[in-house]
């Protein structure tokens, strides 16, 4: 008798096989994530689940949640309007390191300044790969790619750094290697307000890993393996990826300061005084 895989309920099977290459971690963040939905108990029905463009949006198409497939670097925005005009939702943002670190960079940094109540799952491939395997603003100097065929010279973006530096409250890093601690820090994002990020290190065999020699999707999760480090708490200053060095990961950052919603029903509270609870009810001019 077979017995039910306990993600299925969270997949839309009808839409499978997946687009994914064989060895690429994507699945591994998807079943770590359902995971982390049922271990927390969450009301399947008050998540959302919204992601950009790129092989990991397609995450969004995958889940069986509410969720929303939108346009190229913009899921952060697309998922503040949804906390903010829902704020019982759990919103989550499912995406890739180009789609939010290119061109949805500025949403990321803004969202993180402003501390909007989101969780963002960043897959960290070290490339573009839906497009064929160009720089992007993560690939580690160095590594060959399909614009730097001798070698990506540009210092890239240390991502628990920068979002530290612009306010994000809850920041990990993983592998695709560290299933059992992914699917922890996403069960911990569940009950963290604020904006959390986790990155999470996954590969490309198609794409990165061939170009750089690294050899497949297994050879990789040996590489993560080898190479990782666990270091929680430490600086994120000290947490930049490198071709072939150390990988630092852990739970670099979990702080508390007032989320986005708090700080602008405070400044109602002062400017309206006991009329807020009235304007909450009708329309206030």
């Amino acid at each position: 008798m077979s017995t039910l895989n306990p993600v299925e309920p969270l997949l839309r099977s009808d839409r499978l096989p997946h687009i994914w290459c064989p060895g690429c971690g994507i699945g591994i963040t998807i079943n770590c994530f359902a995971r982390a939905l049922i271990e927390s108990k969450i009301d399947l029905d008050s998540v959302a689940v919204v992601s950009g463009i790129g092989c990991s949006g397609r995450v969004a198409g995958y889940v069986n949640l509410d969720s929303f497939h939108t346009t190229h670097g913009r899921a952060i925005p697309f998922a503040t309007g949804l906390k903010l005009a829902n704020p019982k939702l759990e919103v989550i943002v499912y995406s890739g390191d180009g789609d939010l670190s290119a061109i949805g960079g500025n949403h990321l940094i803004h969202a993180a300044r402003r501390n909007i109540d989101l969780k963002v799952i960043c897959v960290n491939n070290l490339t573009y790969a839906m497009t064929g395997g160009q720089s992007a603003p993560t690939t580690p100097e160095h590594a060959v790619s399909a614009t730097s065929p001798y070698g990506t010279f540009e210092p890239p973006f240390n991502l628990p750094h920068l979002v530290e530096a612009a306010g994000a409250v809850y920041i990990a890093r993983w592998t695709t290697f560290h299933v059992r601690q992914l699917t922890r820090a996403m069960s911990e994002i569940f009950k963290k307000k604020g904006f959390s990020f986790i990155e999470v290190l996954s590969p490309c065999p198609t794409l990165y890993q061939r170009r750089n020699k690294m050899g497949d999707g297994l050879d990789t999760m040996k590489f993560y393996k080898e190479k990782s480090r666990i270091r929680h708490g430490a600086p994120t200053s000290e947490v930049g990826l490198t071709l072939n060095g150390e990988i630092i990961v852990g739970k670099f950052v979990d702080r508390d300061r007032p989320d986005y919603a708090s700080l602008m029903r405070a400044q109602y509270v002062e400017a309206l005084g006991d009329r807020y609870v009235e304007c909450r009810e009708t329309t206030c001019n």
